[in-house]
């Protein structure tokens, strides 16, 4: 029988800030792809108001079943994505020197983006049955490295580093949450620091030059600096109120590169300058708030854990990505959700938001 306290419950603030960030990031993608000629801007914008639409039925299909089911099923979910991950390799479409994508059809799904939820999910599985005041030891965390380092290392070979770093801090996040005895803390912080040269080892050239890039833009300003330069050009010349939408000169003159993916902060900038940028981080804030809130209001472990989680996976998106194009963090590939184009990571980030819905309608329910 419908409970009538679902939709008395049901978040609709929530609902309310994805709907206007995403028909915000559909006005901002309309104008970066204006150097692609009239026929690509109504190509990409096309596409991406198909994948918002497509992303939008997802998230209401996540907050219609109950999400204690994903309790049950979470070591399906999580080995179903891993697989996934491992048929990249072999089924997987070479793109922009990287092979991330399969093909279905007409359509390309990057399954390092669904996997970011499915090790969520099996982590909030784990820690709602391990928390404890004291804290979790070294033993108790064998089974998270194991559920996080696994795709860690087949996302990191396709490569995309960006999505696999992404992987660690939301876990490193969930595990601060549940807590840590202090002693193991030390040791991992130490163990951590230690490896950091082994880490630099293995890292592919190219990966390295984003670093050393990010410390030194213009020792290579024609090369590897070049998209950082410009993008600060851009944000820069945004100024307080922008040049105007449909007026950026950065863009529409193609100096700024990816400018409807990882770059399309920059983009948003340039036209809407300071005033502008402010209140999409501001719709950010409030949207991270509400994630925090659907939390705090869970009676539920695992839906407090996992509401956690895909907060802290909204957060870091964010923060990484504005900081990549201003300059304050290497370059690393992670796209602005509900605003940067792709398929893939707005189905991610809709799901997520879906499930936040969904924990926040059944916070009352306790079994």
């Amino acid at each position: 029988m419908f409970d009538k306290r679902l939709v008395k419950n049901f978040n609709w603030a929530l609902l309310g800030l994805t709907l206007l960030i995403g028909c915000c990031g559909l006005v901002v993608l309309y104008s970066s792809d204006r150097p692609g000629g009239a026929d690509a801007v109504r190509t990409l914008f096309s596409k991406q108001l198909v994948w918002f639409g497509a992303g939008t039925l997802l998230m209401i299909g996540s907050f219609l079943f109950n999400y204690k089911q994903l309790d049950r099923w979470a070591h399906a979910i999580y080995a179903l994505c891993i697989l996934l991950l491992i048929g990249v390799f072999v089924l997987g479409k070479h793109a922009g020197g990287a092979r991330r994508w399969i093909a279905v059809g007409p359509i390309s799904i990057q399954p390092s983006e669904m996997t970011k939820i499915a090790v969520l999910i099996v982590l909030a599985r784990y820690y709602s049955k391990v928390v404890s005041a004291e804290g979790l030891t070294f033993r108790n965390l064998i089974p998270p490295m194991l559920y996080t380092l696994v795709p860690f290392v087949l996302i990191l070979k396709q490569p995309d580093l960006g999505t696999a770093m992404l992987i660690l801090i939301i876990a490193g996040i969930l595990t601060l949450f549940v807590k840590i005895k202090r002693r193991t803390l030390l040791g991992l912080l130490s163990f951590a620091a230690l490896s950091t040269p082994l880490v630099w080892y293995f890292l592919k050239g190219y990966q390295k030059q984003r670093i050393l890039t990010f410390l030194n833009p213009e020792r290579d300003p024609l090369g590897t600096g070049y998209h950082i330069i410009q993008s600060k050009i851009a944000i820069g010349s945004g100024m307080m109120f922008g040049k105007g939408y449909l007026k950026g000169t950065q863009n529409a003159l193609s100096f700024l590169p990816e400018q409807h993916t990882d770059f399309i902060f920059s983009v948003l900038a340039e036209e809407w300058g300071f005033v502008g940028t402010s209140i999409m981080v501001l719709l950010f804030f409030l949207l991270i708030i509400r994630g925090l809130q659907v939390a705090y209001g869970c009676r539920d472990p695992f839906g407090t854990i996992l509401a956690v989680g895909l907060t802290a996976m909204l957060f870091s998106q964010v923060v990484i990505n504005i900081a990549m194009v201003m300059g304050l963090m290497p370059v690393v590939g992670v796209p602005l959700p509900m605003i940067s184009y792709g398929g893939s990571s707005m189905a991610s980030v809709m799901v997520s938001l879906g499930l936040l819905m969904n924990i926040s309608m059944r916070r009352f329910m306790v079994e």
